[in-house]
């Protein structure tokens, strides 16, 4: 009998606790709801010209979140998604985020420029700060199979500081030409 309590017990517990995590995202529905029509659905985008949010590093995006509001990233139509945000609800944001599954995005580039891509990218360190799988830490980001266009005018926009919040990338992609930042766009989006 006390086995049959303990594990009616159990059930209720985990039952009761299902509304409360589902519900742990509702008040932020909206702006997920908003941000999907960029990014896509739970943040897994189609469109090359977004980033994938889907799996992505938490800290790393709480931090861009952060710039966005602060104005240290500029971004015409991020800036007013987040402006009334709190820091809290930016948390929440990153970690709904970067709790749902990497998408595949099943890019396939040229094999020529992916082995330059690779050479580039060796050459430039970018395995000390996102590993050798390309797959980010904690404050780097994953940019393993994330989209190639997005990544190219990401490291060209770093390169000309139009984005200046990654201070140390700037300096690190500034002697990389342009062909040579879209062939480790390729590389990394096939990876």
């Amino acid at each position: 009998m006390t086995a049959k309590i303990s594990l009616l017990s159990f059930f209720l517990f985990v039952f009761a606790a299902l509304p409360a995590a589902a519900d742990e995202y509702a008040a932020l529905r909206e702006t997920i709801d908003i941000c999907a029509g960029c990014h896509g659905e739970n943040g897994a985008s189609k469109e090359d010209a977004f980033p994938i949010l889907a799996g992505q590093e938490l800290h790393y995006l709480y931090v861009q979140l952060k710039d966005y509001k602060s104005g240290l990233r500029k971004n015409k139509i991020m800036a007013p998604v987040v402006e009334k945000l709190k820091k809290e609800e930016l948390y929440a944001l990153a970690k709904y985020f970067s709790e749902q599954k990497w998408p595949r995005i099943g890019f396939k580039g040229d094999s020529g420029r992916i082995q330059n891509g690779e050479r580039a990218a060796n050459s430039g360190q970018c395995v000390a700060c996102h590993l050798g799988s390309y797959t980010g830490n904690s404050r780097i980001p994953r940019v393993a199979g994330q989209h190639a266009n997005y990544l190219a005018k990401t490291m060209l926009d770093m390169k000309t500081k139009a984005r200046n919040n990654a201070a140390s990338m700037s300096s690190l992609i500034a002697s990389f030409s342009e062909s040579d930042i879209s062939d480790m766009a390729e590389f990394m989006a096939d990876k």
